[in-house]
């Protein structure tokens, strides 16, 4: 082959048809139609799943015999819980002891009739586990897709969601006189509004969250030092006549408002950060609307990383930077350190360190329901006609993948018992939704999540693949034990993907609480372990056996590895020098 064919493959290597290269215009119309009918989720999907799933269930009468056998034997021993009498502390013989479900968790479930309806909601509920799991020939994928179905079936026809059927809702109505039930319809009224405004697209028609930004979250005292059209960059007041030379960028998710790390003072990240003497920076990313649908993941990285790494170099001239990042804003954080490590210019990173972030998306977690390529023609079709994806929208999809509690433990409290949960930090940031570009995220899905362009070495920045291979620098990764985003196997999966030194931590909690972890909470554990460079790689199960386990929060081990990085100490840095605005900024308040 020609030199200049050569020298030509790596830019053809990385051309690809734009992601939203107009389709018939009559078919769009079909699709989008559609997809905004079904909130985006693919009916292909789910119908080709059932289908390969019921191929095969008909053509496995042993496993359906088997599954069936055990269920009508643990129906049989479940039939004494129709009968009046004390509950057992022991399953009858041949029954299987009810799971750990908090559902019922309740002592009044163990009474009779209650026990009956609990016990056999979980036989039925086990029928079906057996029925969709481990079925020869079934696509991994739709086998996740049918388990979830049946799971959300049950779920919905759980007998806790029926008032006559939940002792502790009969019980609560007995001594309010029904009281229980007045301040349900008030509570379901009250959040009517929410769901009135979401459906109107009319953010300001929604309650005002409990928790303001800059009142009481979000107060850690900085300032905005820079802004372009995607970003505002905050620069923390130091607490301390001198700090640590290497300032600390942090760059969260865009799918988040980035203040999850500075929640009340005893919550947040940043001022703990702070208090320990490092110099801050925090990306905010600005809630687009339609008209940012054209912006992609390249502009992500251009106005957004890359200018928060060059404003914050003019800030703090003559050292390196500890650059962290948050879910997908640590996989944006990956790629520009891979991109930075590949060019010849000096390199402005110190220490990488990534918090629940995948680089290898094989394994998605239950995110991996919704990303098949008929699932992304269909929310690409939604979100090229409205131009973004919408934060209830994204919301929504959430509560699916966790209804047991997001949903229906919720509706039972507050609908059913008439108890509104108690408000925190946590959840009032959770219901502050953003919007994501059309271009951005459906690059971020087709490219990461369903073609694993990054860890295969496809993925492209300026007209050259990037390599997590070439990054060399020290780098700090956390995954969290019940992460349902971004399990912490798959972070894990960060081993293979590099040489560099690596330090990985599993702390307890999942992909928010577990990283919201500050040091006054009981009950945080966590387990680390250092690979060196150039080291063998080690599995999950070996790192769980080897990994030395420690009690209470992972933020001081981190603050630790962020010093044993550093290169010393120097005066304190002036946040107020060349300040735009006082922090939070202007970006996180929009809604």
């Amino acid at each position: 082959m020609p030199t200049r064919e050569l020298a030509a493959a790596p830019e053809a290597e990385c051309g690809c048809a734009p992601i939203d290269a107009a389709p018939d215009q009559f078919d769009e119309q079909v699709r989008s139609t559609l997809a905004c009918a079904t909130q985006g989720m693919s009916l292909a999907s789910f119908w080709l799943a059932g289908l390969d799933w019921a191929l095969h269930l008909a053509v496995s009468p042993g496993k359906v015999d088997a599954s069936l056998g055990e269920w009508m034997s643990a129906m049989i021993a479940a039939t004494g819980g129709m009968l009046p009498g004390p509950a057992t502390a022991q399953p009858a013989p041949g029954a299987t002891a009810p799971p750990s479900d908090l559902r019922f968790a309740d002592p009044a479930w163990s009474q009779w009739p209650f026990r009956f309806w609990r016990d056999a909601f979980h036989n039925n509920e086990a029928l079906w586990a057996s029925l969709t799991h481990g079925l020869r020939g079934v696509s991994p994928h739709h086998e996740r897709i049918v388990s979830f179905c049946a799971r959300q079936m049950f779920d919905t026809c759980s007998p806790g969601n029926a008032w006559w059927l939940n002792p502790v809702v009969l019980q609560a109505a007995a001594a309010s006189a029904g009281g229980n039930f007045v301040n349900g319809i008030q509570h379901w009224l009250h959040d009517m509004q929410d769901v009135v405004a979401d459906l109107s697209r009319e953010p300001k028609l929604r309650r005002p969250p409990t928790f303001k930004v800059g009142r009481d979250v979000a107060v850690t005292p900085g300032k905005v030092v820079f802004r372009n059209a995607l970003i505002e960059l905050i620069q923390y007041a130091p607490a301390s006549a001198e700090v640590w030379r290497e300032p600390v960028l942090i760059v969260p998710s865009w799918i988040m408002k980035y203040y999850i790390l500075d929640l009340q003072p005893r919550d947040s990240m940043v001022r703990f950060l702070v208090e320990q003497g490092h110099t801050v920076f925090m990306i905010s990313w600005k809630n687009p609307g339609a008209d940012a649908r054209d912006l992609g993941l390249d502009d992500y990285l251009r106005l957004g990383v890359r200018a928060a790494l060059h404003a914050v170099r003019e800030r703090c001239p003559d050292t390196r930077i500890h650059a962290a990042g948050y879910c997908l804003g640590g996989t944006l954080l990956s790629i520009c350190a891979a991109a930075l490590s590949r060019d010849d210019s000096g390199l402005p990173l110190q220490s990488l360190t990534l918090f629940a972030s995948e680089t290898d998306f094989t394994e998605p977690g239950e995110l991996g329901l919704f990303i098949d390529s008929s699932a992304l023609s269909t929310l690409d079709a939604m979100m090229r006609q409205q131009g973004y994806l919408d934060g209830p929208q994204m919301a929504a999809a959430f509560q699916m993948l966790h209804s047991r509690d997001l949903v229906w433990s919720r509706m039972m409290s507050e609908y059913l018992l008439g108890k509104r949960l108690r408000p925190n930090d946590l959840v009032s940031w959770n219901r502050d939704v953003t919007r994501l570009p059309f271009r951005m995220h459906s690059e971020c899905l087709h490219k990461l999540f369903l073609n694993n362009d990054l860890a295969e070495g496809r993925y492209c920045v300026d007209g050259r693949p990037v390599a997590l291979s070439d990054i060399g620098m020290p780098i700090f990764a956390v995954g969290t034990e019940h992460d349902h985003v971004s399990p912490w196997r798959s972070v894990y999966k960060l081993h293979l993907l590099t040489s560099a030194p690596l330090t990985f931590l599993l702390t307890s909690g999942g992909h928010n609480a577990g990283i919201v972890a500050d040091p006054s909470h009981p009950g945080r554990r966590y387990r680390v372990e250092t690979r060196a460079a150039q080291a063998t790689y080690g599995s999950p199960e070996r790192y769980l056996s080897t990994a030395r386990r420690h009690e209470g929060s992972w933020w001081p081990c981190w603050q630790a590895w962020l010093a044993s990085h550093s290169t010393g100490r120097v005066p304190a840095r002036d946040a107020a020098h060349g300040a735009l605005a006082d922090a939070p900024g202007s970006y996180v308040l929009e809604g």
